[in-house]
């Protein structure tokens, strides 16, 4: 079976692992490639500063780059995925499901939604059950699905893990590499012999979606989760995977070994991109590193280490590539779960 899709926001950081990640892939084909109007008209070699650690394919660096419209993109298009900047995507991804697209959506703009999905197919597939009221209540012909923040897709599945154990309330302190920020995003001399220890609306992600991902969908409704999750968010000068200092206040009191299990038997899924074990443990207690751990499972898997058992639960330590796992790729991971399960 071979899906067409299209790559919305293509030349940016994001869309170039798009790119990367659907070379070769056993069911996705790029058909269409999108920009700002400046980039329209150009091809995609000359339109894309390619920055990714392999070779542009040559088959897309020939493609003519298109507006993001619904009139500028083939009609013959069977998924989109979008790296859009928020403002961009709150305009043009509504238009694009109006005109019959299904757009699986790496932008923030709607992830709070009651109506969008917001999902990790190894934590919440189910909430896809929510692209029914959707369609519903929007008109819709197309559908929206989303993947979290870089951040907090990184900590979500180790808290999925651990809410057998009755999670009650989630502390946690990132370390975020500069390409979360954009190549253009923090420059050489905010970040070099420096730590930013603020990053513009992150905080407020991570402590919402984490929420919203660990939530019930019942009936096409959505109730989030009751644990309460705070967050602090830095700014360090790594270049690609987020480390995340976790602690976890659970009802219950399990010892690291229990834990470690828990977090190693998370159910994979069974999908192209996902990795077989979605986390990895470390018994090392100076592991996860990004620089060393950040590229397992293909980008795609999580890293977990440093566990210790503290007065009110266990703390942690999580890592995963914050533009494979963190974005392009649970967009990917998204869209071969959106065709697994018959909306594509």
């Amino acid at each position: 079976m071979s899906v067409r899709v299209g790559l919305l926001g293509a030349t940016g950081a994001v869309g170039q692992r798009f790119v990367q990640l659907l070379e070769d892939h056993p069911t996705f084909e790029i058909a269409a490639v999108t920009a700002s109007p400046e980039s329209a008209g150009k091809s995609y070699r000359d339109a894309a500063k390619w920055r990714v650690d392999t070779p542009i394919p040559d088959h897309v660096a020939e493609m003519t780059v298109r507006e993001t419209t619904p009139e500028a993109l083939p009609d013959d298009l069977d998924l989109l995925f979008s790296s859009l900047p928020s403002g961009v995507g709150a305009a043009v991804e509504p238009e694009l499901c109006r005109a019959g697209y299904v757009v699986s959506s790496n932008s923030s703009n709607e992830r709070m939604a009651e109506d969008v999905p917001l999902t990790i197919p190894e934590v919440n597939p189910d909430h896809l059950d929510l692209l029914e009221t959707q369609r519903e209540e929007r008109g819709w012909d197309g559908a929206l699905v989303k993947n979290p923040n870089c951040s907090t897709i990184t900590m979500v599945p180790t808290l999925a893990a651990l809410d057998q154990f009755g999670l009650e309330r989630v502390h946690v302190a990132t370390l975020q590499a500069v390409s979360g920020a954009g190549y253009s995003g923090v420059t050489s001399m905010e970040i070099i012999d420096n730590v930013l220890p603020h990053i513009g609306g992150e905080e407020a992600k991570m402590e919402t979606e984490s929420r919203k991902l660990l939530g019930d969908v019942e009936n096409g409704e959505l109730s989030l989760h009751d644990v309460d999750v705070s967050a602090s968010c830095n700014r360090v000068p790594s270049l690609d995977g987020h480390l995340e200092n976790v602690f976890a206040e659970l009802d219950a009191n399990p010892d690291p070994e229990a834990v470690h299990e828990a977090l190693e038997s998370l159910d994979g899924a069974d999908l192209p991109s996902a990795p077989d074990q979605p986390i990895h443990v470390f018994a090392d207690p100076d592991r996860p590193q990004p620089r060393l751990d950040r590229m397992r499972g293909k980008g795609m898997q999580i890293s977990a280490g440093g566990l210790r058992e503290t007065a009110e639960g266990v703390q942690y330590n999580c890592l995963a590539h914050n533009t494979i796992r963190g974005a392009a790729g649970a967009s990917v991971l998204n869209g071969e779960l959106l065709v697994e399960e018959g909306w594509v």
